[in-house]
């Protein structure tokens, strides 16, 4: 049984190079987790625990049913209540967030309803509840791949800025961030993240 990995399938939207490009994006399937505060905070941390708990209680009912996967890297959306402000000047417990970890096509309401159920009875500890299976639609997007610790993301924001204006374009959606490297397990320097913006004319 051959195992599906979206990381070496889906090349647009997981190949971002060091300059800014534009790619067009579907409407995808991803578990979602909406919170508030820093990264730093015990209530984030849990809070990708509950996130990853969820998706290989799916993974496994798909593999029962001979559509094995793997798990799709973690991702974040993030902004602020007030959109006037700098969110890099706004204190981080301000910060709003919404996890999210792509599933496969395959994967419909009722599968991802059973995991997130399964997992609930194995780890009620965790807030497993907060997860929901839902659709993100982000369309036309900018994106470049960063390289490095969070605290210079404002330098390859700012070369996306750039091509956003050169580009006769707006930025129409949240901050989003892929991350192509374990940011709890890898050095800052080495840390891959895709940053990427949803863009209109």
């Amino acid at each position: 049984m051959d195992k599906l990995d979206l990381t070496k399938t889906d090349k647009t939207y997981y190949g971002a190079s060091k300059k800014p490009e534009l790619i067009a994006l579907p409407v995808l399937p991803y578990l979602q987790m909406t919170g508030s505060g820093s990264p730093e905070s015990d209530a984030f941390k849990a809070a990708i625990e509950a996130m990853y708990t969820a998706a290989y209680s799916i993974k496994a009912l798909c593999k029962q049913a001979e559509q094995d996967f793997t798990v799709a890297k973690l991702e974040g959306l993030w902004w602020v209540e007030d959109m006037s402000l700098d969110p890099l000047e706004t204190p981080r417990e301000l910060w709003q967030w919404t996890l999210l970890i792509r599933q496969p096509d395959y994967v419909t309401a009722a599968i991802a309803e059973e995991g997130l159920q399964t997992a609930m009875k194995k780890k009620p500890h965790m807030p497993v509840e907060r997860v929901s299976f839902g659709q993100l639609s982000e369309g036309t997007c900018v994106q470049m791949l960063h390289v490095g610790p969070f605290s210079t993301e404002p330098e390859t924001l700012a070369i996306m800025y750039a091509y956003i204006e050169e580009q006769g374009l707006a930025i129409s959606g949240k901050h989003h961030e892929i991350y192509l490297s374990d940011f709890r397990k890898t050095a800052e320097e080495s840390l891959r993240t895709i940053l990427r913006y949803p863009v209109s004319k």
